[in-house]
């Protein structure tokens, strides 16, 4: 199996990588489109900005590559967010695969932005993604920014309100915590995207 993890910039590149070894993938860092076009699965991750972000998408001439792919896709963190629409973070277009824009978490009733540690995933649909017939689990998270609930959403979480824990579109997927940092619910999620 060979799998691509996009460079993005993203700071969690490598902890993703580490993951999949463990998993025993070996993953290859590229930029380049014909080792994307070619690999059997391709990860989007990121730990960032959604513009600069999609700014080195745009510089790698990356964006339309990604939004044609066929195969599996999973987009970790900032990663999901660069899947939807457009981002109010930087107010920039995303790569539009999902329907859905991303929206800075407001008013928490008290609590702190960003979201920041592990929360439990909670299925709203049935799907081959998640950890266990529940689709539920505890995950971690770090972000400012989320994912409203919608059409494409798979599962929630709930941090003063609901938002998309892990959202699909075809051969799209998304999750906003990081499962190379979520124990056994992470680890499930990476394999079963890999079964995928």
């Amino acid at each position: 199996m060979s799998v691509a993890v996009v460079d993005s910039g993203g700071a969690n590149i490598g902890s993703v990588r580490y993951a999949l070894q463990r998993l025993g993938v070996e993953a290859v860092l590229t930029s380049d489109a014909a080792d994307i076009r070619a690999a059997d699965h391709v990860i989007l991750p990121g730990v960032g900005a959604a513009a600069p972000a999609m700014g080195r998408l745009r510089e790698g001439d990356l964006v339309d590559v990604l939004r044609s792919l066929t195969q599996p896709v999973l987009g970790v963190c900032l990663g999901m967010q660069l899947l939807c629409a457009h981002s109010e973070e930087g107010g920039v277009d995303c790569l539009g695969v999902i329907d859905a824009n991303v929206q800075r978490f407001d008013d928490r009733g008290g609590l702190r932005v960003p979201h920041m540690g592990w929360n439990q995933v909670k299925g709203v649909v049935p799907n081959s993604l998640l950890a266990e017939d529940t689709g539920e689990g505890w995950a971690y998270f770090v972000h400012s920014y989320a994912v409203p609930v919608c059409a494409a959403t798979l599962a929630t979480c709930d941090y003063g309100g609901e938002f998309s824990a892990a959202i699909r579109r075809e051969n799209f997927f998304g999750v906003q915590y990081h499962p190379e940092r979520s124990a056994a619910f992470g680890v499930a999620t990476l394999r079963n995207f890999l079964a995928s």
